[in-house]
């Protein structure tokens, strides 16, 4: 029988309640700390970039320390009292460098009633999972675009582990081994993990399925489905449309449940979904652009 919502009575219930990306917390707000500098996989859809003028993952308005950071959480907090959330999405990978879990963990001495979050590509999962809970972080999204390393290969362009650059088929089987790898370590140690996968139709359209079912495998609780905004390697792509988009969600809602609220949030994000309160945060002209970036 299909999915549609994260089980309120169980372990993440209070997660559930109280996490607007989890489609059951609409009054809760979140903000995104732009504190990860480097990425460790380039994938053929991504273009990070610094600017207040687009309204995707992947861009800042700028880079903030972890000093910094401290700072922005308490101004946050006080212009927008219903976050509940703090989490890292970018610019760069969460995990490539360790300035999010320090942030995090951080935030946890002087805000310990905030929940922590961070978005990451899995390629360090396996490497820092013990990490990510020893820094109080609940709630980890891993952006999964296939489970096969042939679909796989033609996203990611190349991933970098111990500072070897590795491209195609060899690339994709370690960033798969270590995302699935990772997503069990985590569920086993009592992180919710999300799922997020970008839906390119002409390659990994007829995958999600797939996707779904492996994550869920190893214990994965929600998964959003993302659909392909033409840009980068793939700025020739023709987007998914509402149909490909419906049937990519009813196959992936097989086994896991899907959320279906997603804003294409900035790295620097703040305030209600919906009522985005970034400009007031830090300052300038914050407009929307049709585009969409992650990694």
């Amino acid at each position: 029988m299909p999915c549609s919502f994260v089980n309120l009575d169980g372990k993440f219930s209070h997660l559930a309640k109280n996490h607007p990306c989890l489609g059951r917390a609409p009054n809760k707000g979140r903000l995104h700390l732009p504190v990860s500098p480097a990425c460790n996989i380039k994938c053929r859809f991504c273009t990070r970039a610094f600017n207040d003028n687009e309204n995707r993952p992947g861009v800042a308005k700028q880079l903030l320390s972890a000093e910094e950071a401290a700072g922005v959480i308490d101004r946050a907090v006080s212009l927008c009292p219903e976050i509940s959330v703090v989490g890292v999405a970018g610019p760069g990978d969460s995990l490539a460098t360790g300035h999010a879990l320090r942030c995090l963990k951080a935030m946890r001495e002087t805000h310990p009633g905030l929940l922590g979050c961070l978005s990451t590509n899995g390629l360090m999962l396996p490497e820092r999972a013990e990490e990510i809970v020893n820094a109080g972080v609940e709630t980890v999204t891993v952006t999964v675009n296939a489970v096969d390393p042939e679909i796989l290969a033609l996203i990611v362009e190349r991933i970098v582990i111990n500072g070897i650059v590795l491209t195609g088929i060899k690339a994709a089987k370690i960033l798969i081994a270590n995302q699935m790898a990772g997503i069990g370590m985590l569920a086993e140690r009592g992180v919710l993990v999300k799922i997020n996968t970008v839906l390119i139709p002409c390659v990994n359209g007829g995958h999600i399925g797939e996707i779904a079912a492996a994550a869920a495998d190893r214990g994965a609780s929600i998964i959003n489905i993302i659909p392909l905004i033409p840009q980068g390697d793939f700025s020739d792509m023709a987007p998914p449309d509402c149909e490909e988009i419906n049937e990519a969600r009813e196959d992936a809602e097989e086994r896991l449940p899907v959320f279906r609220h997603c804003q294409h949030c900035r790295a620097d994000a703040c305030g209600l979904l919906g009522r985005d309160l970034s400009r007031e945060l830090y300052g300038g002209a914050l407009s929307a652009e049709n585009t969409f970036s992650h990694g």
